[in-house]
């Protein structure tokens, strides 16, 4: 049935030609574009990038496209006063220094403006000491550490691998266990596939790359001077030293080179064999030196500087036809750490084709029946800061208004199956917009994409479906899923999780993401993104123009009962304990089956709808719409108060992961070692009575109106 407001052609089918419309050699020519030229957030080359973004949406017919800006807190190197790590020896004199710079990639020497490797945020200083080998510094390596081998790092400098877990988790276990500085490195075994060589010959990171990132532990908050608020210029803002989030000592970034030859000299007992990377070394824990090199100490040089920087999103919209108020947003980020090759730039390439096929088909006369929006942030490497700034700032909005959001950014992160991550109301949506769109992996010429995706990838859950991923955090999703409740979702390319070990691709975040890394190793046809971009293309469209908004809340309810089954296993390795201190599941299982029954009623009240019916079908949508807001509390999670969805949030020990039931979760986590064993217990049933809650009342809203 064709939405009012539209050009009626017969038996037009708008999301076939979209998807018809996009060209893998369109995105090429955006992804070799835009990587052009270096793009850190606050800096000229980005602003250009953006106006260069605007300029095109405006051409390609949207009905609007404007900049945004804000001003933000970020994080840049001394250029005067490098950052390095040295080895002393007993007289202060410096027999070894790290890399300053990476080595740029061929037909990249003469750029001035890339940015050596360094972590943002990090704490200023020159701290010197023994230096202790944490593994991936995740907490339970630091517990391993002190419980199983005695080794104290309260005083010391700690040196981590890079994987496993966000960079910013690494430096919040450092300083909560007494380290004065972290280092970081990308170990071979973790940034390096096995018979592939070094870029620019291979896709494997060479051995001066350094990983640049934040290490800020924001959880949701946005710009760290004004948690909560828009980074604008009537905003109150906190003084420098107490922003949120901002790590309290140094931390750096360096080689496997210069890795290797630091932990050559490690004195101490062996790790476990599973803390051993490929590099040429015992991987001795420390702290310290071997005994004839015994005087000599680790120092830290780290001299980033900190400023408020103005920093602009790209806004485009295309007005719906019949509900106006009601918005389907496509955001992705644009800055990178340098040339972005993958990391964004293959998304904000993908996001471009979208908005190129969309404005086509507004030229031709059709509109969509709900709003569009389209965004290209700013600033999302410093923590998220474009996409939560506007967030904020539109809250009020998006609360009345928001129906969903899909997440842009890379496209690839490898190149062997799909990966989708997203909210239980989108998992019949995917499934059936990936039978409808074509694979393009090898010997699947002719099928679907859920089919290579199904054979490449089945769910561990059920062997009959895809794999689907929870939410985590990481990209700019965050603010509009965790925050707001606004259901939401990503679609990317990934690497086979069977048989590639490696963390992340290997040359992330370096000087070595260029185009021609794409175009030479991960999709040199650019039918990867093709297809991501249809695929995209394809969940806005259906989300802006179906009648009834393509949300299953039945799935939601399966979903729940498996994570409550999840959590209660959990919970019951201690049962003992649970019986002891009188802790009872009883009232959340009850709880879901609750919304599961409600979720059942609603959707048969769904088939009988009259689509005919303005106001019964706006009726409908709006229950469907506020179910993901109905799983979030204002009060936030337990010391995590921008985290408000009570189902769904990143680890607290790994923000990129995702974890259902977070709070209940958190009060679980190593509760067998916690001193007041009465209060940890408390603490696990007041979560469970908060998730108790809020799934009743979840399931309330899907009640029949009165």
């Amino acid at each position: 049935m064709p939405s009012e407001g539209r050009k009626s052609r017969p038996t037009q089918n708008i999301r076939q030609e979209l998807v018809s419309e996009m060209k893998a050699e369109n995105i090429r020519n955006f992804l070799h574009d835009f990587t052009s030229k270096p793009h850190l957030a606050g800096t000229e080359g980005n602003l250009h990038l953006a106006k260069k973004i605007q300029k095109q949406w405006v051409d390609f017919g949207l009905d609007s496209a404007k900049l945004v800006h804000y001003d933000v807190f970020l994080s840049y190197p001394n250029q005067s006063n490098p950052n390095y790590i040295s080895i002393i020896d007993e007289h202060g004199t410096e027999i070894y220094n790290t890399s300053l710079f990476e080595p740029p990639p061929k037909g990249y020497e003469n750029f001035t403006d890339i940015i050596p490797p360094y972590n943002a945020f990090s704490a200023q200083g020159d701290p010197e000491g023994d230096l202790v080998y944490v593994n991936y510094a995740r907490t339970e390596d630091f517990f391993h550490l002190e419980r199983n081998m005695g080794i104290n790092c309260s005083g010391k400098i700690v040196i981590a691998r890079y994987g496993q877990i966000f960079r910013g988790n690494k430096v919040k276990n450092a300083m909560l266990f007494g380290a004065k500085g972290i280092i970081l490195y990308s170990d071979p075994a973790d940034y390096c596939a096995p018979g592939v060589k070094p870029y620019p010959d291979g896709w494997n990171l060479p051995d001066g790359g350094a990983q640049r990132g934040n290490v800020l532990n924001l959880n949701g908050a946005g710009d760290p001077l004004t948690p909560g608020y828009p980074a604008k210029e009537f905003t109150y803002r906190y003084k420098a030293d107490q922003g949120i989030g901002l790590p309290s000592i140094p931390v750096h970034p360096i080689g496997y080179r210069d890795a290797e030859h630091i932990l050559r000299y490690m004195d101490g007992p062996s790790p476990p064999s599973n803390w051993k990377g490929n590099l040429n070394v015992s991987y001795n824990i420390g702290p310290g030196f071997l005994e004839n090199l015994r005087t000599r100490k680790v120092r830290m040089h780290v001299h980033n500087n900190n400023q408020v920087t103005r920093i602009y999103d790209v806004i485009g919209t295309i007005r719906g036809a019949v509900e106006p108020d009601r918005y389907i947003i496509l955001g992705g980020h644009r800055d990178s750490w340098v040339f972005g090759g993958i990391d964004p730039t293959t998304g904000a390439a993908v996001l471009q084709e979208v908005a190129r096929s969309f404005g086509k088909k507004l030229k031709e006369g059709w509109r969509p029946r709900r709003t569009i929006i389209f965004a290209s942030w700013d600033a999302e490497e410093f923590g998220l800061l474009g996409s939560t700034e506007w967030a904020e700032e539109n809250a009020k909005i998006l609360n009345a208004r928001g129906v969903a959001y899909i997440n842009s950014d890379s496209s690839i992160e490898g190149n062997y199956t799909l990966r989708v991550d997203c909210t239980p109301l989108m998992y019949k949506l995917v499934y059936r917009l990936a039978k409808e769109l074509s694979s393009p992996d090898e010997g699947f010429e002719g099928k679907s994409l859920y089919e290579s995706w199904l054979k490449k990838d089945p769910s561990p859950e059920n062997k009959n479906l895809p794999r689907i991923n929870k939410l985590g955090s990481g990209s700019d999703f965050e603010a509009y899923f965790q925050r707001l409740g606004i259901a939401s979702g990503r679609v990317r390319y990934t690497k086979n999780r069977k048989t590639d070990k490696y963390s992340n691709y290997p040359v992330y975040h370096t000087v070595y993401e260029t185009f021609e890394l794409v175009e030479h190793f991960y999709d040199p046809s650019f039918k990867k993104q093709l297809a991501v971009a249809q695929f995209r293309g394809s969940l806005i469209y259906e989300l802006a123009d179906s009648t009834v908004i393509p949300y299953n809340v039945r799935d939601y309810g399966d979903a729940l009962g498996n994570y409550t089954t999840s959590i209660y296993a959990l919970a019951s390795k201690n049962k003992p304990q649970m019986e002891t201190y009188g802790v009872s599941f009883d009232t959340l299982f009850s709880a879901v089956e609750n919304f599961t029954q409600a979720a059942v009623r609603f959707h048969l009240r769904l088939e009988d709808l009259d689509l005919t019916n303005p106001m019964a079908v706006r009726v409908m949508n709006d229950q469907l719409m506020f179910t993901e807001r109905a799983f979030t509390d204002p009060l936030g999670l337990p010391g995590r108060p921008f985290y408000r969805h009570i189902i769904f949030a990143p680890s607290s020990h790994n923000k990129y992961a995702g974890e259902s039931f977070p709070g209940i979760y958190d009060s679980l986590f190593d509760i067998e070692n916690k001193e007041d064993q009465p209060k940890a217990w408390e603490d696990v049933k007041k979560q469970i009575s908060v998730a108790v809650f809020t799934i009743q009342s979840a399931a309330d809203t899907l009640l029949e109106v009165a």
